[in-house]
């Protein structure tokens, strides 16, 4: 108590000056995608379970790493949801979980290692990082918001069908968006 009392001083003195791991807040978070479907439009999905930290140094940020249940897709659609989660696409029984580790993050830019479905690509995400702020409750928070586009193709997400005049049913660039807070001292 005494830790967040001085932490929410000096954040109301302006700027904190401490380095810390900070949780997810799963009730401020999302991971969402969208990919091409038979050219003419997106599919959009999410997952929903996922766990992360964002590494804070004196108000900047300097590591991310996240944990991704893939079980937990979900494009509104049960049928395409069980297909996703067959060997055809995540083969989630084999590949359960999907990472993000940051090897190096810039003022707009973070580098990392994505490892979908056993393997492993270096992939940079452009992001937002806010904060300090404190909420109504005296809650020292931090957001985050990054995207990027993979090739899913490259992460032996090969599944397709050819549709008419040759277009392929599941277009191979998906777009990432990711939206996270952290409460420091909770």
């Amino acid at each position: 108590m005494m830790m967040k009392k001085l932490m929410m001083s000096a954040a109301a003195a302006g700027s904190l000056a401490f380095a810390a791991e900070l949780p997810i807040d799963q009730d401020h978070a999302a991971v969402t995608f969208s990919i091409p479907h038979m050219v003419v439009s997106r599919t959009k999905g999410a997952f929903t379970e996922f766990d992360g930290t964002l590494t804070v140094e004196d108000d900047k940020l300097t590591a991310v790493n996240a944990v991704i249940q893939v079980k937990s897709i979900d494009t509104k659609n049960r049928r395409r949801d069980d297909h996703l989660r067959s060997d055809d696409f995540f083969d989630v029984e084999n590949h359960p979980t999907m990472t993000f580790e940051s090897t190096a993050v810039h003022a707009d830019k973070i580098v990392g290692n994505l490892t979908i479905k056993g393997e492993t690509r270096e992939v940079e995400l452009n992001y937002t990082f806010k904060g300090p702020v404190t909420d109504p409750w005296g809650n020292v928070r931090f957001g985050f918001n990054a995207d990027t586009t993979i090739d899913r193709t490259d992460f032996g997400l090969t599944w397709n069908q050819v549709v008419e005049a040759g277009a392929m049913l599941v277009g191979e660039k998906v777009d990432i968006t990711v939206s996270v807070e952290v409460i420091q001292g909770e």
